[in-house]
């Protein structure tokens, strides 16, 4: 076993015992997730097969209904979803060029499979931790057929636009003939930020990605929602990416115990984090908080010390103290490192001095590190 599964290893070990999380949450095990879904109500059907009916159906109605659409496809993946969406706009728009963000997920984590499997092209009208404006649009000099937002931008800080600024770069893709995806697989954190249900959200854009297993606590799946020729399409494509598996009711299972139980608080998580256990953090001796004032409950804290010795710190407190306290640091530049921030269902129940207390003794071993 190398250094480094040696460390991870201890890891995984220190989280499955931990007690107390402040950003992240304990792993169920495979027993206890079967154990939480044999729970639930309405079990004495019969499962979907291959994708239709069931509880997969059940889901997908129940999404398209949150987001105010005529229909929801069930995805394996959100890649797969997202490859679909955009196959669709450029063949009803006749144009391969899709507008992203160069930090989008599409562009940096799907292994190029916008342009590897459906011959599109992306154009990146900014490189600033930003989404585009209406302006940047225009000045791209060329047609295009899509528009995708990423809501929120993670990769640069988990970063929202302002409702004004959001519907002006939504109006200018419509001016310019183009279709909007709104790459949503964290879309149900944004209704505090914008002040809208997620339905008047997702309204503006022709089809609309989210995911159950990131901040809803799902096994996996995503779904895509547009309207009914939209999501025809999506099944043909779906069938032919090899994403119609026999049965999937586990997944969405647990996808709907997440829309039942997650999603009506994770307006309280941001509300929580503004209020309380940001600016905490921000407290911390060097501690600096990106962006300043986070749209969610997920942001990034950069701290001056080494990657290295931030993680060897929390891991000391994971073993020692039973708590979870802010894991996974990168080394950003020399002497300075970064981490994700998710002050998700486990932080709810930290106060302000707590996270003082216990921050104050994590940057003490990280200072011995």
């Amino acid at each position: 076993m190398t250094d480094d599964q040696s460390e991870l290893h201890r890891r995984r070990a220190a989280r499955t015992s931990c007690k107390r999380f402040l950003s992240g949450d304990r792993l169920p095990t495979i027993r206890e997730r079967l154990t939480r879904l044999a729970a639930l109500d309405g079990l004495d059907v019969q499962p979907d097969f291959y994708g239709n009916d069931g509880p997969v159906r059940q889901l997908e109605e129940r999404t398209a209904a949150l987001l105010g659409h005529e229909d929801a496809v069930f995805f394996p993946t959100g890649t797969m979803a997202q490859q679909v969406a955009l196959r669709h706009h450029a063949e009803h728009t006749g144009s391969p060029a899709v507008v992203l963000h160069p930090l989008s997920h599409i562009e940096r984590h799907e292994r190029h499979a916008y342009t590897q499997l459906t011959g599109l092209r992306g154009l990146w009208p900014t490189t600033e931790h930003r989404q585009p404006t209406p302006a940047e649009l225009a000045e791209l000099g060329e047609p295009f057929g899509t528009l995708t937002v990423e809501l929120p931008l993670r990769d640069p800080g988990y970063l929202l636009p302002t409702w004004e600024e959001l519907t002006a770069l939504v109006d200018a893709a419509r001016t310019a003939g183009a279709r909007v995806h709104f790459d949503g697989a964290r879309l149900w954190n944004t209704t505090a930020h914008f002040g809208k249900p997620l339905h008047e959200i997702a309204a503006l854009a022709d089809s609309v990605y989210v995911s159950y297993y990131k901040d809803l606590g799902g096994m996996s799946g995503a779904a895509l929602a547009g309207d009914t020729a939209l999501t025809a399409y999506a099944r043909t494509w779906r069938h032919r990416y090899g994403g119609q598996l026999f049965q999937q009711w586990p997944a969405a299972l647990a996808a709907l115990d997440g829309l039942d139980t997650v999603l009506p608080r994770l307006a309280d998580y941001t509300r929580h984090a503004a209020t309380t256990l940001v600016p905490a953090l921000a407290a911390l001796p060097g501690a600096r908080v990106y962006p300043e004032v986070p749209p969610t409950h997920e942001f990034q804290l950069w701290l001056p010390h080494p990657a290295k010795a931030l993680n060897a710190a929390h891991l000391a407190l994971a073993e020692q103290e039973g708590t979870w306290f802010l894991p996974y640091w990168v080394d950003a530049a020399p002497g300075l490192a970064m981490a994700e921030v998710s002050l998700a269902g486990p932080a709810q129940e930290w106060t302000a001095d707590e996270v003082t207390e216990v921050g104050l003794r994590f940057l003490e071993l990280a200072a011995k590190n």
